[in-house]
Parts: structure tokens; sequence; C-alpha cells
């Protein structure tokens, strides 16, 4: 393979048969494939590639088909995604169907929550207890009697949303998450919620009455702070990543398996060893889809095929045993993108074949 075409397609000017040449010409030996990735290094450090020196990893720039969307930038080991197209190809339309925001009230009555859905809610009394605004439902008051009401949200794939409960805590809520909540909290007592799914706090300060999230097996207790829980029902896992405060993590059987975090860690229960690990993280990785970006540092492609598949309500079957091993870094901003987009960027360097049927996607090796 002569090396010039390996430059011309590091440099992004190669044609699409000159791409598929090289891709034939890689698979074909171990070899071809070491010298491949000995030649991006040294295009790489020899600064070759824009904006990328000697002390960062090697990278290749690659455009999108689209010139609407920004480039991406893929290592040997992982992809930087620096931002995507402005492509809007809406999975969630061709599903229609039991996926809006469904909030159950405790009597076991229903309402769908849409876009511009703006109305007051009423207990059985005919009294204010909320206001549902676009994007949020914000709550008022405590209930003075030890009966303690309780409504669950349900957000579907592909959406999120923000509560606001009656003691001023702030929620924001995840695609494919429930919580379970007082309609009003108690004057007396704790403050508890039931998550299944991934939430922010920003917890309300009342040293009276702490707040409890109940995720799984585990307890996270807290009086007022900020912290992001992942609790999602297919891993057998709980994280609680602590940004401002304090919080801390116990089993809910055993109150003395507990740890106490620390600003800027994260506490990691294991479900089958009923163990809980902390470590030092970086916050922001783990609240980055508050602001509707999905971020990866070192990540499992199986562990992606995950987040996307809630962040964009599709349903990914991965049979490329080379994308499986891949693991990868970068930040995807989810308004600015499209599953589409994403794959046909990721395929340019990790080349695979793929089909949509609605909102299934498969992904298999190319014969």
């Amino acid at each position: 393979m002569p090396t010039e075409i390996i430059y011309k397609y590091l440099s992004n000017e190669a044609s699409e048969q000159e791409i598929q040449t090289l891709f034939e010409w890689i698979d074909a030996s171990e070899e071809n494939k070491k010298q491949f990735i000995t030649i991006k290094k040294t295009w790489a450090l020899t600064g070759l590639a824009e904006g990328i020196t000697a002390d960062t990893t090697p990278v290749i720039k690659i455009k999108p088909k689209n010139k609407a969307a920004k480039y991406l930038q893929y290592a040997a080991a992982f992809l930087v995604l620096l931002g995507l197209g402005r492509i809007a190809y809406n999975f969630s339309q061709k599903t229609k169907s039991s996926k809006e925001i469904v909030l159950e009230f405790g009597n076991g009555q229903t309402e769908y929550i849409t876009k511009n859905n703006q109305t007051n809610l009423v207990n059985d009394k005919g009294e204010l207890i909320a206001k549902k605004l676009p994007g949020q439902i914000v709550y008022f008051g405590k209930t003075k009697n030890k009966e303690v009401v309780y409504n669950s949200l349900k957000v579907p794939y592909g959406k999120t949303f923000k509560l606001i409960l009656s003691d001023g805590t702030i929620v924001s809520l995840n695609s494919g998450t429930t919580l379970r909540y007082p309609e009003q909290f108690s004057i007396n007592g704790k403050r508890t919620v039931f998550l299944t799914g991934e939430a922010f706090f920003e917890v309300a300060k009342d040293k009276e009455h702490p707040f409890i999230v109940n995720s799984n097996q585990v307890d996270i207790e807290v009086l007022g702070t900020k912290f992001n829980v992942s609790a999602y029902p297919e891993n057998p896992s709980v994280n609680s990543v602590l940004v401002e405060g304090s919080i801390q993590m116990y089993e809910t059987e055993n109150s003395s398996n507990a740890v106490l975090l620390k600003p800027n860690q994260m506490a990691t229960w294991q479900n089958h060893s009923k163990k809980i690990t902390t470590k030092s993280v970086d916050p922001s990785f783990y609240s980055a889809w508050t602001k509707g970006e999905l971020t990866f540092k070192d990540t499992p492609f199986s562990t992606i095929i995950k987040i996307i598949q809630r962040s964009y309500d599709v349903e990914i079957i991965n049979e490329n045993s080379d994308l499986a091993k891949q693991t990868f870094t970068g930040t995807i901003k989810i308004s600015e993108s499209s599953v589409e987009n994403i794959l046909e960027l990721l395929k340019r360097d990790t080349p695979f074949n793929y089909t949509m049927e609605q909102n299934k996607i498969t992904i298999t090796n190319i014969p």
C-alpha cells in the first residue's frame, strides 16, 4: 500500500475508492494494521494533524458527509466527538405510541405531559398542589397530616424532564427514568423519593428533614447538596456522584454498610457483592446530560450503545466484533446530532455496515 494514500486518508483528502482500498489492505494482515498505526502515530506527532501537539494522543480528523456537521476526531483506542451536524432524524416520531411523559397520581389516575401543556394540578379537595409548565412541574406546600400521597413520573427514552418538589428540591430526570415522590412532603419525618433510572438532584436544605433517594438496594441520604444518581435496571450497580455538599450511601437493609462521599467522588454499589466502593471523578462527565450533552471517557462501546438508545429512543444491535472492543472519549450534543449522523462518522475509521428499520438499528461486520 503506497504511503501516499494513507497520508491522503489521514488528511481527509482520499477518495471513497481510495478509502475502501485502504480498509481492505488494513484487514488483509496484522502486519498491515501495525504499519498503518505506526504511520498514523508518526503523522500526528509530526504536526501534520491540525491542532495536534506531540504530547497529545494521536487523532485523525474526519469531516462528515454533511457539511453542516463539525469534524470528528478518532484515535487508535477512542473517538473524540467534538460536535455533530444539525441533522434531524426523529426516530420517536416513528414510534409515537407510549412515548409521552406519564404522570401517575396517588389515586391511580394518569395524565400525559406534552411539550406545551400548561395547566394547574389540584388534589381531590380542589386544592392547588402544582403547576405544569413547559418541560417541568412545580409542586407546592407540605402536608400537615401523617398520610403522604405519592406521585410517579415516567420519562420515556428520547426525553428528559424537570421536577421542582414541594420542598424546593430540583430534580432533573434523564431518559428512561421513573421517579416516585410525595405530592407534598410531610412536616414530620424524612423526605424520601424512589428512583429507577438517572436523575440529578439539587436538594433544598432542611436539617430537620433529611432527603433520601432510594435506588435498588441502597439509600442515599443528604441534607442539602447537588449530586447525580444512575440506577438503570439493566445495570448491576448504582452510581452516585457528588458535586457539592455531602451524601451518605448505605445498604437499605443494613445501614452500617455505608460510605460518606466528599465532592468530586463517586460511590458505586454492586448488586451481587453488596459492596460499596468510592473513587475520585470529574463530576461534569456525569451531569453533562442535564445540559443536553452525552460525555464519554474511555467508555466501552457496549455502554455507549445503551446511552444512545435511551437518549434517541432507538434499539441498537451490535454484531461487529471490532467495534465491540473499542472504547471512546468525547462529547455529543444531543440536539445537534442524530443516530444516523453518528453512525456515518463512526464507520469512517471503524468500517461496518448497518441497517435501520424504523427505530431498530443493526450493526454488522463488512463482508
